[in-house]
């Protein structure tokens, strides 16, 4: 099925519109403001509010001489007035910068510099102290109501804003064709680059995505991933004002437990390292030889997973996906048999993620699925990259042209630089298997390319290890390395040795012989963004874990022992 080119009415400003005014008293979105506080917000005030700040920087563009499509930031982590923000600067006629709210200072400068950026949201952060300082001198700044208390001391404050601001009339719109966002990617493979994406873009991506995420207006979604991700934004932002769902924004790590029991997701989407962390917490109090033989009883097994699920906050989603990182097959399986099938999900930043899915009740496990509607795919027949077309595609990286040309092809496909399979089999037939990046192939002291990926998988399936990476370039055989979950960094270093090392011989066990892991290196430190070895989407930074353990590499392999601590 083809998606057809979209109306105007289906353009974000224009949702907006129309939830204003056939549904003006409608709650759609709600935001915790500490100590068990909740303020709601209706499609009027949403309205209303981004009406007043968008006056406010069309004001501010006039007295500066801002040119059109100016660029406005947002460095916030997820909140009501995120989206107000955006909506305003939109509504203004500029093109808005969302940055992550866990980046370096120095990451800061650089997105704020390249995209000369002419104002900044400052919103709710956890480490503003230590962010401010890659904030230019002398760019004007707004906070919100959740945002430090030294940045609402600091700046123009958005609630004083709009009560001394008439709000904007009447019903600007930008075209299709407009460049609506820059959203810079995550950092994985070097600096940051500017995506851009037009308001069309995110129109039809949402409209296909619908036909595979069966979004509505009676579903409830939590927003707790950053906004600045692309998929996010698509999913949460694009999905809210083309349905009018209501959204729940969750207010800190340690209440996200709680938060989630408030929101009660109808649809919930995560990355693989907390799909991971929800299964560490019921091993913890329900090993799993106990959990196994409980689900195999006939009614004691409904029941068990019925209070599983309302424990986690889940036992209302209908419909649970996975992605920013690959899905290990045993933990997809493991929800499969608590009744909760995830959809894995494949995408980028550069087509807005909407690359391919697996379909709502077939299991397709192993793979990402087949593309979304209206998505052209192919395979390179020399590399066996996985190369992919459609209406979503990026318009290019912001002021860098040449990088552009060398990431579409000369027939305007873009190059994902995943290697990838297309399957012809049964229930998998046009399911995409990613099976490792081009680039990150290695080459051993024999002579043998490595494929990290497909070992990765296999390792990470053991509780004990949240992250890891394989490498070895130049070893005469690979090496693993793998960041600990807490509980392990913290138990019983014997033991977890010795079962870690049963483990690796596993492992190795169904891999060919290049392939085989001289030993395993395990860390008690968490891989974190501030220390640089993940992304703020929890994707580890390979080169950056070969920065860190890759002098030490040699040293542990001679020591000729299958399990060794680096901390």
């Amino acid at each position: 099925m083809s998606i057809p080119r979209q109306s105007a009415d289906s353009l974000a400003l224009q949702r907006l519109y129309r939830w204003e005014e056939d549904a003006p008293e409608r709650v759609t979105l709600r935001q915790p403001m500490g100590s068990g506080v909740v303020r709601d917000f209706t499609w009027k005030e949403v309205a209303d509010q981004a009406r007043r700040m968008a006056a406010h920087l069309k004001t501010l563009g006039q007295e500066q001489h801002w040119e059109p499509g100016a660029r406005v930031a947002i460095l916030s982590k997820n909140c009501a007035w995120w989206l107000m923000s955006d909506l305003a600067i939109w509504m203004a006629g500029y093109v808005s910068v969302p940055l992550y709210p866990t980046l370096a200072p120095e990451t800061i400068r650089q997105i704020l510099d390249h995209s000369e950026a002419r104002l900044l949201f400052v919103g709710k952060l956890d480490g503003w102290d230590g962010m401010k300082a890659g904030v230019p001198d002398g760019l004007p700044c707004i906070s919100y109501p959740v945002s430090p208390d030294d940045a609402q001391d600091s700046y123009d404050h958005w609630d004083a804003i709009c009560a001394e601001t008439a709000p904007i009339a009447g019903k600007p719109t930008r075209a299709a064709d407009d460049l609506a966002t820059l959203i810079y990617t995550s950092g994985t493979t070097g600096a940051p680059k500017g995506v851009m994406h037009s308001f069309g873009n995110f129109a039809w991506a949402i409209t296909s995505g619908l036909n595979r995420v069966p979004l509505t207006g009676e579903d409830r979604m939590l927003s707790y991933l950053p906004l600045a991700h692309v998929v996010e934004r698509a999913l949460v932002e694009h999905g809210w004002l083309r349905t009018g769902m209501l959204v729940y924004f969750a207010e800190s790590i340690d209440t996200f437990a709680a938060d989630l029991q408030r929101a009660r997701p109808t649809v919930f989407f995560s990355v693989p390292r907390l799909w991971t962390k929800f299964q560490q917490g019921v091993h913890a109090k329900l090993p799993q030889r106990k959990l196994e033989m409980l689900l195999g009883l006939p009614i004691i097994g409904g029941l068990v997973r019925r209070k599983i699920l309302k424990a986690l906050g889940l036992d209302q989603c209908t419909f649970a996906a996975g992605g920013a990182a690959p899905m290990p097959v045993a933990l997809l399986k493991w929800y499969r048999a608590l009744g909760l099938p995830i959809n894995e999900g494949y995408g980028m930043t550069e087509n807005l993620a909407l690359s391919h899915i697996t379909v709502a009740g077939k299991d397709q496990t192993g793979s990402v699925g087949p593309a979304y509607d209206g998505v052209s795919t192919r395979i390179d027949p020399i590399t066996g990259e996985l190369q992919m077309k459609s209406a979503a595609l990026m318009l290019g990286y912001y002021k860098q042209p040449e990088l552009t040309a060398e990431t579409l092809t000369a027939d305007g496909w873009l190059k994902t630089g995943d290697k990838a399979e297309i399957s012809d089999k049964g229930a998998l037939a046009g399911c995409v298997r990613i099976t490792g990046r081009v680039k990150d192939l290695f080459k051993t002291s024999k002579g043998k390319y490595v494929a990290p990926a497909p070992i990765e998988d296999r390792l990470s399936v053991h509780p004990a290890i949240e992250a890891c990476v394989v490498t070895g370039a130049n070893l005469a055989q690979p090496v693993g390395i793998a960041m600990l979950s807490p509980d392990a960094a913290a138990g019983d270093r014997a033991a977890l040795e010795k079962d870690l090392a049963a483990h690796l011989d596993a492992v190795n066990a169904r891999l060919d012989p290049h392939e085989h892991l001289d030993c395993l290196v395990l860390s008690a430190t968490p891989w974190t963004v501030d220390n640089g070895l993940i992304t703020p989407t929890f994707k580890v930074r390979r080169n950056r874990v070969d920065e860190v353990y890759g002098p030490r590499l040699e040293g542990w392999v001679a020591q000729r022992r299958k399990v060794i601590w680096a901390d």
